[in-house]
């Protein structure tokens, strides 16, 4: 009997793809591994060593909304991972839409998901199916630290600083170069406040003891969850590097589009991103090591008279990414999702299962203060 294919992993030959269909291998669920060239998806696939004996499907297929929806009739998962998100996104979920599958994304561009939030959240609410971009380790992982802390009464200020130290992706590259480019946020007394231009800022990190340069990064997925959120009436989010050389020639870029490139329209503006994050990261890295590629979460909570610290220490930022698509997967074919419409990872999840399901590959331990 054919199996059938209930999970969709779109953008599958890229590096972060591989990566899932390896997480969703772990956990034997079958899945069509899908991009524009059958072929190249074929081979990539074929490089992933945990895939040997397991099922899925290669499917090549356009990029447009017809073609699309006709792979996602009858699926109940799409994990799109096909970047920059803003440039490629729509015809997926609009497919996804169409053919009412859950939609998950790896995205870290918080334009992205504001125009997701505003333009489609309703419509998929209306259709009980959830809409979840940014389920990667950025913002997934600031958003779960940001939960536990909000257990804590009283809190209802997230101050949250990610310290990466992995080599970056292609596609993130080019993702990440035209979000900090574009209006980036953060929330002061329940509205939003642009972050200025171009402006890096000095962090300290638990376990530090130097400072780093950090950027706000897109402005982070935590303010758009949180945007709106009874709860929250301050959050902000930066994102610095171990590699500060690396680090502060971005941060170089970034001034010098401000000079040169500001005035410039939007669509030159897109291609001039993607022009120097492919000069950047002409090629895909390897694998992440656990015993170098290590990275931590501090989110710092307050409320009027009672402070908690969350440290979320981990390895892999990639792979954990990889977890987060897979876990969505499994979880919603086992009738486990718990929110729909637009939704955060750890609403649509719960953030200690999420945790959980890091913490038992060995990607992450994590702490909680109060202070």
């Amino acid at each position: 009997m054919a199996t059938k294919y209930e999970v969709v992993l779109y953008g599958a030959s890229g590096y972060t793809g591989k990566l899932t269909a390896w997480k969703l291998a772990e956990r034997g669920i079958p899945f069509i591994a899908a991009g524009r060239n059958q072929v190249r998806v074929e081979e990539e696939m074929a490089k992933v060593p945990e895939l040997k004996g397991h099922d899925y499907k290669c499917v090549g297929v356009a990029h447009e909304k017809e073609a699309l929806a006709e792979l996602f009739k009858g699926k109940r998962a799409v994990i799109n991972i096909v970047g920059p998100f803003m440039q490629l996104g729509r015809p997926v979920v609009d497919a996804c839409l169409e053919a009412a599958c859950h939609y998950f994304d790896t995205t870290g561009e918080t334009d992205w998901m504001f125009m997701l939030k505003r333009e489609y959240g309703p419509a998929f609410a209306a259709k009980g199916l959830a809409l979840c971009p940014g389920n990667s380790y950025m913002w997934t992982e600031g958003n779960l630290a940001a939960e536990i802390a909000l257990e804590t009464p009283g809190i209802d200020t997230l101050d949250s600083v990610y310290l990466g130290d992995s080599e970056v992706s292609v596609a993130s590259t080019m993702s990440f170069l035209r979000m900090c480019v574009r209006p980036q946020f953060f929330i002061r007394n329940r509205e939003l406040v642009q972050w200025p231009w171009a402006t890096p800022y000095q962090v300290h990190v638990p376990g530090e003891h130097v400072l780093l340069n950090a950027l706000p990064w897109s402005g982070g997925g935590e303010c758009v969850w949180y945007e709106g959120d009874a709860r929250v009436r301050n959050c902000q989010v930066l994102v610095s590097f171990r590699n500060q050389e690396r680090f502060n020639a971005v941060v170089g870029l970034l001034q010098k589009f401000e000079a040169e490139c500001r005035q410039l329209d939007s669509a030159r503006q897109e291609e001039l991103t993607n022009e120097w994050g492919k000069g950047i990261t002409p090629t895909e890295p390897a694998r992440e090591n656990p015993d170098v590629n290590r990275c931590v979460l501090s989110c710092q909570g307050r409320g009027n008279t009672n402070s908690v610290s969350v440290i979320l220490r981990g390895n892999s930022p990639y792979a954990q990414t990889g977890v987060l698509g897979a876990e969505a997967a499994r979880r919603v074919l086992r009738g486990q999702l718990a929110a729909v419409g637009f939704v955060s990872p750890a609403r649509a999840f719960g953030a200690r299962n999420l945790l959980a399901a890091q913490a038992e590959e060995g990607y992450l331990s994590y702490e909680v203060k109060s202070l």
